[in-house]
């Protein structure tokens, strides 16, 4: 468990960078260690509406919601913003949702949640504008430059923004080129899309690395001091050796910290723990999405119990109801998602006091 240090990292709200060893995160002004626990608030599972689908019109559920967020004993709430509703052309940004971002970044100060910024999302493949699928790689990239810059307006004097993440779950194409952008859909959404369609000549790492500088120097322009990632599928879960990609020397570099997707499997927490330890690299590392979607609750309580020595973060989710709310939806799946909420507050690094 943290130190008592580290635990008063979860109140009034303080700059986070790396630490100077560059293992670890750290309060800005009294370098602490800053621990991260939270949840992705990436849909409201009640009709799997996205944030942007109802902060204009229903801003008291989002703050209904943060508050429910704070007393899981959290520190930080991961969201994800769409290109469609922070884009209204290659050029021009929707100043109304920027506004609202903006409303959201006070919000965060005020509750006291850290914020973990994951964009260029296009979950909804019925949203994605015509005009954005219809561009080629570099004309794609500039208007994810430009999506990026104008989150970061909006963000860069504020102490509640952690990290800004650049896509969730980036891929690249393979040998033979790609007409898809966004790949498998999983509940409705596509979670995962892909950087490019066409190596051209290009490796991996130095396609990834293009991509990455291209990106992070846009956001570098506007804001030098919020840390950048990218939220990625560990595929060494899969290919037994594999290596990290973004977050690899020659592709992350210009990445702050590594943030990896977990998702045990029934009878394999093993095999996760060391998928999870190829990406110990000497900077922070963050679960950045974990939920016992394959394993049992205990087997998920092994796995982030296994990683808590070199681990600096994790996030689960939260999707818009409590778990009294799920315990009265009277379903399985309201059943899991309270177990796995009590179970998850319980874990906390600010939980050591709680009675179930």
């Amino acid at each position: 468990m943290p130190g008592q240090a580290e635990q008063e990292t979860r109140g009034a709200l303080e700059w986070i960078r790396v630490s100077d060893n560059g293992a670890h995160f750290a309060g800005s002004d009294s370098g602490r260690r800053v621990v991260l626990w939270g949840v992705n608030y990436d849909h409201d599972s009640r009709n799997e509406r996205l944030l942007e689908d109802y902060w204009g019109t229903e801003w008291g559920t989002v703050v209904k919601d943060f508050q429910e967020i704070k007393a899981l004993n959290t520190n930080v709430v991961r969201i994800h913003l769409q290109v469609a509703r922070f884009m209204d052309g290659p050029e021009a940004s929707n100043v109304v949702n920027l506004q609202r971002l903006g409303r959201l970044v006070t919000l965060a100060e005020t509750t006291g949640l850290y914020l973990d910024i994951t964009g260029l999302g296009c979950y909804h493949k019925q949203d994605v504008p015509i005009w954005y699928d219809a561009l080629d790689e570099a004309g794609r990239w500039n208007v994810q430059a430009r999506f990026w810059q104008a989150i970061a307006k909006v963000c860069r004097h504020s102490p509640a923004v952690f990290c800004y993440d650049l896509m969730n779950e980036p891929i690249l194409p393979g040998n033979t080129p790609e007409t898809e952008w966004l790949t498998g859909e999983l509940g409705g959404k596509h979670f995962v899309q892909r950087i490019s369609l066409n190596l051209a000549g290009r490796t991996r790492q130095d396609l990834a690395r293009q991509w990455v500088e291209h990106l992070a120097s846009a956001i570098r322009e506007v804001d030098k001091r919020h840390l950048i990632t990218v939220g990625v599928i560990p595929w060494a879960v899969v290919f037994k050796g594999a290596k990290p990609l973004f977050h690899s020397k020659h592709v992350g570099e210009p990445l702050d910290f590594v943030s990896v997707h977990f998702y045990p499997e029934k009878g394999k927490v093993d095999v996760a723990l060391d998928a999870l330890s190829v990406y110990e690299i000497g900077k922070p590392l963050v679960i950045e999405e974990m939920f016992p979607l394959k394993c049992s609750l205990d087997e998920m309580h092994t796995f982030i119990e296994g990683s808590r020595p070199y681990v600096d973060g994790w996030i689960s989710f939260y999707w818009g109801a409590t778990i009294e709310e799920n315990e009265e939806a009277g379903d399985i799946k309201g059943a899991i998602v309270a177990q796995w909420l009590r179970a998850f507050r319980s874990m906390s690094p600010w939980a050591e006091k709680e009675v179930q």
